[in-house]
């Protein structure tokens, strides 16, 4: 069955937005931001959750969720960020992740982690955030990683 003209421009429009919201939402993650901003960053991580929801696959989803418990975890949410984490982790534990991804997995759970006051996770998951990050093969990546990874307080 083929799908009709605006079904196509609907997917489209979801995808758009998806990428949008989720590189505004990192984008603000690593800078220093107003109250206003870190609305504007919960905002906008929820809406890219929420578009990839519609069209995006699993693992889409779960970066997505990534986002939003890293969101979280910067708002002092701890307890809300700690749950999306551990779902986020258990996901890409399960697979084949590149390096820059299981760098940024387990920096987020660190994150979120501290937040919620869970301590020797928070260290375990620092530890490992650590490794993952020298063992980044492309010096971008690596990059793109420290910026998040620095928003994380050190042991």
């Amino acid at each position: 069955m083929s799908q009709s003209p605006g079904d196509i421009e609907s997917q489209r429009g979801h995808k758009r937005f998806a990428m949008d919201c989720n590189n505004r939402a990192w984008e603000l993650s690593v800078q220093v931001r107003t109250k206003s901003q870190d609305h504007e960053m919960l905002n906008a991580a929820r809406a890219s959750a929420w578009h990839w929801s519609h069209i995006g696959t699993e693992l889409n989803q779960m970066r997505a969720l990534m986002l939003l418990a890293e969101v979280h975890a910067l708002l002092g949410m701890g307890a809300s960020s700690l749950s999306m984490a551990d779902e986020m982790r258990a996901y890409f534990a399960g697979r084949e992740t590149p390096d820059w991804e299981l760098a940024f997995v387990h920096t987020v759970y660190a994150h979120a982690a501290f937040t919620a006051g869970r301590l020797p996770e928070y260290r375990e998951a620092y530890e490992k955030a650590t490794a993952a990050l020298g063992a980044i093969a492309d010096e971008e990546d690596r990059k793109n990683v420290l910026e998040t990874f620095s928003q994380v307080p050190p042991p």
